[in-house]
């Protein structure tokens, strides 16, 4: 662990905390550092925003996929490819959302290297909370900021 995310855990107020919730067997409660025991990837992106123009950043975390197939989802294996009927939404504290399928993130499929980054310009975002990161996207609305709970869904029952 850098010296900058150990000193980060001991700076004043509390780390900030997402819910991963829906359809998982191991639901859980984690901090930005809880996401530093996954392997952590970097990505430096460039994506549009409509108030500020062309953004230029470098983030760290871990994969969004390695961090909720650890919690389990709930595949019925008895269904072929059950897992492309999952939805993963995404909410950040300022109410912002974006959904995201499993077929986008799973390696067998789309194989986006989606990010729960820790951190943003080498700048530790425990008390900020992860951002999501998607380096494949050319605009940045779904760079949600301050994440705070994350659902999968199985529910989805196309053409009912």
């Amino acid at each position: 662990m850098s010296q900058t995310l150990a000193a980060a855990r001991t700076a004043a107020g509390p780390a900030a905390e997402l819910v991963l919730t829906g359809d998982l067997d191991r639901p859980a409660r984690l901090t930005v550092p809880d996401l530093l025991a996954w392997p952590q990837h970097r990505a430096e992106v460039a994506f549009e925003c409509a108030t500020s123009g062309v953004q230029r950043h470098t983030f760290t975390g871990p994969l969004l996929h390695d961090v909720l197939q650890d919690a389990r989802p709930a595949f019925d294996p008895a269904r072929r490819k059950d897992r492309l009927r999952f939805l993963i939404a995404v909410r950040g504290t300022d109410g912002h959302h974006a959904l995201l399928s499993w077929a986008e993130i799973d390696p067998d499929f789309g194989r986006a290297p989606v990010l729960l980054a820790v951190t943003l310009d080498d700048t530790p975002l425990d008390r900020a909370g992860p951002q999501l990161v998607l380096p494949q996207d050319r605009c940045g609305a779904r760079y949600i900021s301050g994440i705070d709970a994350i659902r999968v869904d199985g529910g989805y029952a196309a053409w009912t």
